[in-house]
């Protein structure tokens, strides 16, 4: 299902601008969190080939590896912790062009290099974060950001 997603021209506004009615017909009429997460996370993958895509979901207080596409994760982030848990303590999306010049950097992987964290929320509260990491450096932009937010607003916690 996710190759029949792909886009595989145009600039990366447009490859969103394609990807996102797509992602809107396959999460309608799915009221399962966890499978609307998982084909969010597989479609941004396919789509991007970044290196890891996944949900964190806010449980007991700490951020829990929820569906993802890419090696094994950290299970569980604190909050105010690493990228993840900034942007959960902040409660807004956070890019960071350079992973180890960010403070308290949680390594999960070596090879990410990038990352952009966008939190999902409901009723103004985080309840979720949506992770993506880029072995490259500066891999993420305000276009990254807009339509990331856009997508994380299908989700219906």
């Amino acid at each position: 299902m996710a190759e029949d997603l792909m886009i595989t021209s145009g600039t990366k506004d447009e490859q969103y601008r394609l990807l996102m009615p797509q992602l809107e017909g396959l999460l309608q009429g799915e009221d399962d969190i966890v499978a609307n997460m998982a084909n969010i996370a597989a479609a941004l993958k396919e789509q991007f080939k970044w290196w890891w895509v996944g949900f964190y979901i806010v449980k007991d207080e700490e951020l829990v590896l929820a569906p993802f596409q890419g090696p094994v994760a950290c299970t569980r982030i604190k909050k105010g912790r690493g990228v993840c848990g900034s942007a959960w303590e902040q409660a807004k999306t956070l890019t960071v062009p350079d992973v180890e010049q960010f403070p308290g950097h949680i390594a999960c992987s070596s090879f990410s290099k990038s990352e952009i964290v966008v939190p999902v929320l409901k009723n103004g509260v985080v309840v979720a974060v949506l992770d993506v990491d880029s072995e490259l450096l500066n891999h993420f932009d305000a276009t990254d950001q807009e339509h990331l937010e856009n997508i994380v607003s299908l989700l219906n916690f």
